[in-house]
C-alpha cells in the first residue's frame, strides 16, 4: 500500500508541480490575450530550438517583450499564464547570434537540473507547446494553414474553421516487482552502466494497467497482475509532449523473453542492488538521473514506500 504522506512529502519530479496561473477565462477574450501579448507588461521566455536561455548565474533569462522582440518570431508568441501576478510569455528565437552577452543557450536536459522547480515547470509547458505548435501549422481535417488562438491554447483552421487543441502522449512507466526483486531495462544506445523502468505508449481504447501489463509482456515476457497494478504519480516530459504515468506492477510469472528490438537488456534486481545503485556503488549497474520518473519509482522501492 502507497504511503501518501511519505509521497507527499518528498520533493516535487522535474517538470512537475507548475506555479502559474493558466489563466483559462482570459484567454476565451481573444481582444485582451491580443492587448496583453502586444504588451509590455510581464516577461517573455526564449527558446532556441527547443533549448532555453539561461542566464550566465543560473535560472531562466526573462527578457521584457522590447527586449525579445527584434530576436524571435513574435507572431507565434505564446501565453503561458500568470506567475507570482506577472503574465509570463514564450517565443522562439530566430537570432540566437544576437541574444544578450549575459544570456547562453542551456541543453534541454541540462538546463532542466539546474532549474528551480518552479522555472522548469514553467519551461516545460513551453517547450511541450512550441513543439505542438511547429507540428501543427496545417489542418489535419483539411490541410489548409492553422492560425494561433487563445495565446496558444487552440488553433484554428484558416479554411474550415476547425479546432485544434494541444495534446500530449500518455506513457506508461512501470517498476514491475517480484517480491524483493524489481524488473529494469535498458536500450543499446542508452550509456554503458545505466539500466531503468520500462516504459511504453498507451494504445487506443487501452486503460493504464492493459497498457502496462502489454508492454511488460511485448518487451520482457514477463506477466503482471492487472489488478495489482497500482498508479504511484506522473510527470509531464517535454520530449517533446508526453505525461509519464509512473506505476508499480507485482508480476505472477517472472520469466524473462526479451524482445531485443525494443531493448538491449533485461533483468532482475535485488532491493539491495537497487539501493546500490542510486548510491553510485554499484559494480557495473546505475539508475537514470534525477530528472527521470524512472529514479523516482526506483527510490520510492528502495525505501519500501511502494
Amino acid at each position: 500500500m502507497n504511503d501518501r504522506t511519505l509521497l507527499a512529502g518528498r520533493d516535487p519530479l522535474v517538470f512537475a508541480g507548475s506555479p502559474l496561473d493558466r489563466g483559462d477565462l482570459l484567454r476565451r477574450d481573444e481582444s485582451a490575450m491580443d492587448t496583453l501579448l502586444a504588451g509590455e507588461d510581464g516577461w517573455w521566455m526564449g527558446l532556441v530550438e527547443g533549448d532555453p536561455v539561461l542566464q550566465q548565474q543560473g535560472g531562466l533569462y526573462w527578457f521584457r517583450r522590447h527586449e525579445i522582440a527584434d530576436l524571435a518570431d513574435m507572431d507565434a508568441g505564446l501565453f503561458l499564464g500568470h506567475y507570482k501576478g506577472s503574465p509570463c510569455f514564450s517565443a522562439v528565437i530566430t537570432k540566437a547570434d544576437s541574444l544578450p552577452l549575459d544570456g547562453e543557450i542551456s541543453p534541454a536536459r541540462q538546463a532542466a537540473m539546474a532549474l528551480s522547480h518552479d522555472e522548469a515547470a514553467i519551461y516545460a509547458q513551453a517547450k511541450a507547446l512550441h513543439a505542438w505548435h511547429g507540428r501543427h501549422g496545417f489542418c489535419a481535417a483539411c490541410g489548409e494553414t492553422t492560425r494561433i488562438k487563445s495565446g496558444g491554447g487552440r488553433r484554428i483552421c484558416n479554411a474550415c474553421e476547425s479546432e485544434h487543441f494541444p495534446r500530449v502522449d500518455p506513457v506508461v512507466i512501470m517498476l514491475a516487482t517480484d517480491g524483493d526483486r524489481c524488473l529494469l531495462g535498458r536500450q543499446a544506445s542508452w550509456p554503458e552502466g545505466v539500466w531503468s523502468a520500462l516504459a511504453g505508449f498507451v494504445e487506443p481504447a487501452e486503460t493504464l494497467e492493459e497498457a502496462c501489463a502489454r508492454e511488460l509482456e511485448e518487451e520482457a515476457g514477463v506477466k503482471a497482475d492487472i489488478a495489482a497494478i497500482r498508479y504511484v504519480m506522473g510527470q509531464p516530459w517535454p520530449f517533446p509532449s508526453s505525461l509519464m504515468i509512473g506505476l508499480v506492477a507485482p508480476v505472477f510469472d517472472a520469466s524473462l523473453t526479451i524482445d531485443t528490438h525494443e531493448l538491449e537488456q533485461a533483468r532482475w534486481f535485488s532491493r539491495d542492488e537497487v539501493r546500490d545503485m542510486l548510491a553510485t556503488r554499484h559494480p557495473d549497474a546505475t539508475m537514470p538521473p534525477s530528472i527521470a520518473i524512472a529514479r523516482r519509482l526506483a527510490e520510492l522501492w528502495a525505501d519500501e514506500v511502494i
